[in-house]
């Protein structure tokens, strides 16, 4: 379906915002609630109680004594995420002018993707068939094997990545394995090589260990990058045709954080410790204003990148539409600082305390979260008659 379609017997005057109860599902709806659009979210049976208990909207908003907590307002409990591609799940949603918005879980909680391309009948914001190229390659691709994924999409926007090793004969420095875990094959079970010798080694003690899947083998091995790590988030707006910095941060990640907080001395006493980069949650920081140009340059290459994709890849063809992030590195060579990219998300990324971060404020003049800017896009689109222009 077109937007049009998608968008057919909606009232935009009475738009609830949707998401899946978690990853960034707090951010859309404290976001949505600023913007003053009502809010449901889809929760797992068992993983409801945040959305359903802790931040369920209550109180009187009438009552400036009392006030109104909370940021949910719906909560629709399904027995697993993807069930709200079921027909009745849709027509609740739609029956509340639901427009979606995507995250992370849309890929690690359904079974077939495509489906949600092509069955999910709700507006989504954001770029409904862009997820899918975060995968380096997926079993999950019901369309045969992805030729083209984030890789391809940075190699041709021109931004500058970790040289790629086809074959272990081929690594001739330190290097990452990104295979999957065994257990959940939606996380990443890293582990470090610096030669073929060492990435067999490696990859048979730990699938032998079951710590990661029997499909090592086929996991990219990607130059590893010693900098700086950064998260450089930003929010495309097709309304305005801006390129906005919403914020800067890192990862924290389990139990590689643990580790590092050793000394040296206990560290090799530890060394037996099979370390996990794990995301456990984020850190805002910041960078160097003099890198902001080249971050943006690297955004800007990226949603033209994007815009540029095949119809088979983007039927809307609008390209990027919304919050996306560019992963790397920071690193110093020759006297000079440089960014390395080296992971990619087409959609929100989960990391709520971007906020604390300048960056937003010094364009719109107060801090906005990522959640607040979704909220205020909506409403743009509302009040300028163009919701086709940022729905899928």
């Amino acid at each position: 379906m077109n937007s049009s379609q998608l968008l057919s017997g909606y009232d935009s005057k009475h738009l609830t915002i949707g998401v899946l109860g978690g990853h960034s599902a707090l951010d859309v709806c404290h976001g949505a609630k600023q913007w003053a659009f009502r809010t449901v979210a889809v929760a797992q049976k068992g993983r409801d109680q945040t959305y359903s208990k802790y931040y369920k909207t209550r109180g009187d908003p009438f009552d400036a004594s009392q006030g109104e907590l909370g940021c949910v307002d719906d909560v629709i409990t399904v027995k697993k995420f993807q069930d709200v591609l079921e027909e009745r799940i849709q027509e609740q949603l739609r029956a509340m002018n639901t427009i979606f918005v995507h995250s992370r879980y849309f890929w690690v909680y359904f079974d077939d993707f495509s489906k949600v391309e092509n069955d999910f009948n709700v507006p989504i914001f954001g770029s409904r068939t862009l997820l899918k190229l975060e995968e380096r390659g997926s079993t999950k691709l019901t369309t045969g094997d992805q030729k083209f994924n984030q890789y391809d999409l940075l190699r041709q926007a021109g931004i500058r990545t970790p040289k790629i090793f086809d074959h272990p004969e081929d690594i001739d420095r330190l290097c990452i394995v990104k295979a999957s875990e065994a257990a959940r094959g939606y996380e990443r079970g890293f582990f470090l090589v610096h030669d073929a010798v060492s990435w067999k080694k490696e990859g048979t003690r730990l699938e032998k260990e079951k710590k990661i899947a029997a499909d090592w083998r086929k996991a990219p091995i990607e130059e590893f990058i010693v900098g700086a790590p950064v998260n450089f988030n930003f929010f495309s707006s097709p309304l305005t045709g801006e390129l906005e910095l919403m914020g800067t941060d890192t990862r924290r990640q389990t139990n590689l954080d643990g580790f590092l907080r050793l000394t040296a001395e206990e560290q090799a006493r530890a060394s037996q410790i099979s370390l996990k980069r794990i995301e456990a949650g984020h850190i805002a920081c910041t960078v160097k204003e003099s890198l902001l140009e080249k971050a943006f340059d690297l955004g800007e290459k990226f949603v033209k990148a994007t815009q540029s994709l095949p119809r088979e890849l983007d039927p809307s063809g609008k390209g990027i539409i919304g919050p996306f992030a560019l992963q790397g590195a920071v690193v110093a060579e020759e006297g000079r600082e440089d960014v390395v990219i080296f992971d990619v998300s087409l959609r929100i990324p989960g990391s709520p305390g971007l906020a604390a971060t300048p960056y937003s404020s010094y364009l719109h003049g107060a801090p906005m979260s990522m959640g607040e800017r979704i909220g205020m896009e909506i409403r743009s689109a509302i009040d300028a008659n163009a919701l086709e222009k940022i729905i899928t």
